[in-house]
């Protein structure tokens, strides 16, 4: 049988990222097609730029999530220069390492990691955060590995916009959805237009400080009216 070509395997793999059914699935399915089609990746995890501060938000194994968090702790390591200052941060040899003194003897002596190969998760429009690629081995990774990491890494960043953008999509729909329900509900209770109905959850919101979906959530489950007063004004 012939071996698929590299620009075949990742025209798959890309496909593969952008059917996932979810942001979790296509996370999940980043680090397992790390481990799967790079020959020194051993371990794989994602970081995430979140609210200001980096978190791990998938990890093959308890291996990724320890030495990802370590990192964190002390400040220092090659996924946060990825993310930070640098799109590809490779290391052959952890226990030689001089840029993050207290994390690569740390993540040597405690988790037996040799080699890391980490690259940044970005678009032409936003940095999403990393792709952390853990070895065993010493010389774990060579510039084939860093190549397919980096086409890996391309793809990823793709998918995980489009996955994120799909979710915004259909949580917008969802809420718009359930504040028409509301909508209907209170112009057939109370004889207002659309423009009327849609007004009153928004003073209720501002009123009660609550997002308005929510106050339309609960009207359209209980049909209890929040301040009921106000409705026919």
């Amino acid at each position: 049988m012939r071996a698929q070509a590299p620009g075949d395997r990742f025209a798959a793999i890309a496909r593969e990222l952008l059917s996932q059914p979810s942001p979790t699935a296509t996370l999940d399915r980043i680090f397992a097609v790390a481990v799967e089609s790079i020959r020194g990746c051993d371990h794989a995890g994602i970081s995430f730029i979140q609210h200001r501060r980096i978190e791990t938000v998938a990890a093959s194994d308890d291996v990724v999530a320890k030495g990802d968090e370590q990192q964190y702790q002390f400040d220092e390591g090659p996924c946060l220069d990825a993310i930070r200052d640098e799109e590809t941060v490779r290391s052959n040899h952890l226990m030689d390492e001089s840029r993050w003194p207290r994390w690569a003897p740390w993540v040597h002596d405690n988790l037996g990691v040799e080699s890391m190969l980490c690259f940044q998760l970005f678009t032409s429009e936003h940095s999403y955060g990393g792709l952390n690629l853990y070895s065993d081995h010493v010389n774990g990774f060579d510039t084939h590995d860093q190549t397919m990491g980096l086409a890996l890494a391309a793809h990823a960043a793709v998918a995980i916009a489009s996955s994120q953008e799909i979710e915004g999509l259909t949580v917008a729909l969802a809420n718009r959805t359930v504040i028409g329900q509301a909508e209907g509900i209170l112009m057939e209770r109370y004889g207002l237009s659309a423009e009327r109905a849609f007004a009153f959850l928004v003073r209720v919101s501002r009123q009660e400080n609550r997002r308005l979906v929510r106050i339309a959530e609960d009207f359209v489950k209980t049909r209890h009216t929040p301040g009921e007063s106000s409705a026919s004004n």
